[in-house]
């Protein structure tokens, strides 16, 4: 059904390289949309060609950072839809270079919407916004009227980026929808680091004979989300009018903790091992304890659930890697 909305419309895909916009990019395209990415290919923010490699020929490709305003206006012209996903993950990069963060989840954000406002107003909008916002939880799970209290420089840019995106569309109608994703996992996420989340670490070595490694004392529990759904929410979110303006949590009920988390990656991979190791201070720091979300506004607003449970998806996940590690490792 989704062809008769995306079929022969121009999307163009910020951060399209990267784990999540490769992996829209790829089901657009399969539903006959006109796909153009943007992605600066900086290496330390994700985007790798190997996400692309697949489909490079049925896209077009533009190297240029969302920091450059000239570059976005000259994109942005003529675009049905945006979907939004460029962005510095790192919560650690965050606290250690904050002005950089600044300029890119929150200045770059508020230039693209200026963009928008100027050059195409009537796009539709999806930013891919974050659960670390909410910081450490007060209840759970958390749901969208939880309070906002990042406990990182991260936070609180994704943060401003987000509301910059419900402002403009309060009071200039450009419409737009902001997801608040949680751990989202599967082929094609950044695992040389753990900029973009620990469980691309845990696939690297388990897939190279090193123990995994659960800080703490591995009882945090989380939730996750295999990125063919969470691109599914995407999409939904793109044409549904009821989600303008728009806050939603993504998340699942198959909440789990990450020493169990471990055990399951181990048991799935038929080999190797894990051990609990004491946090780094810098990451206690900003740990957020247990965190799973209240994502039934999804649910009433997309019509969207999970489809793919954890040990699919790991094993998904695991199979890729064993095949294409090497584009990802370094």
């Amino acid at each position: 059904m989704m062809e008769n909305d995306f079929s022969g419309r121009r999307v163009l895909i910020t951060g399209g390289c990267g784990f999540i916009g490769s992996a829209l990019a790829r089901r657009l395209v399969a539903l006959g949309a006109r796909v153009t990415l943007m992605d600066s290919l900086i290496p330390a923010y994700g985007g790798n060609l190997a996400n692309i490699a697949d489909f490079r020929s049925n896209v077009w490709l533009n190297i240029s950072d969302v920091r450059d305003r000239h570059a976005m206006a000259t994109l942005i012209q003529d675009q049905h839809y945006l979907f939004n996903l460029a962005g510095q993950t790192s919560h650690l990069d965050s606290m250690a270079d904050p002005f950089t963060d600044l300029d890119i989840n929150a200045e770059a954000q508020l230039s693209i919407l200026e963009a928008v406002r100027k050059l195409n107003p009537t796009i539709r909008i999806v930013f891919a916004s974050t659960r670390q916002l909410y910081g450490k939880p007060e209840y759970l799970p958390v749901d969208e009227r939880h309070p906002v209290v990042p406990v990182d420089v991260n936070g609180i840019h994704k943060f401003a980026g987000e509301s910059y995106h419900l402002l403009y569309n309060k009071v200039y109608g450009i419409p737009t929808t902001c997801l608040r994703l949680t751990n989202t996992y599967g082929p094609g996420m950044r695992v040389k680091d753990a900029r973009q989340t620990f469980l691309g670490v845990w696939l690297k070595v388990i897939l190279n004979g090193q123990p995994i490694q659960v800080f703490g004392d591995g009882e945090q529990l989380r939730d996750f989300n295999y990125v063919d759904d969470v691109v599914e929410a995407f999409l939904r979110a793109a044409i549904r009018d009821a989600a303008i303006g728009a806050v939603i949590n993504l998340g699942s009920d198959e909440v789990i903790s990450l020493k169990a988390l471990a055990a399951k990656l181990v048991s799935l991979h038929g080999s190797g091992r894990w051990e609990i190791v004491p946090f780094p201070g810098d990451r206690k720091a900003i740990d957020i304890g247990d965190y799973y979300s209240d994502w039934q506004r999804a649910r009433e607003l997309l019509g969207w659930t999970p489809a793919v449970g954890l040990d699919q998806g790991l094993g998904q996940a695991l199979t890729y890697y064993s095949i294409h590690g090497p584009h990802y490792w370094t």
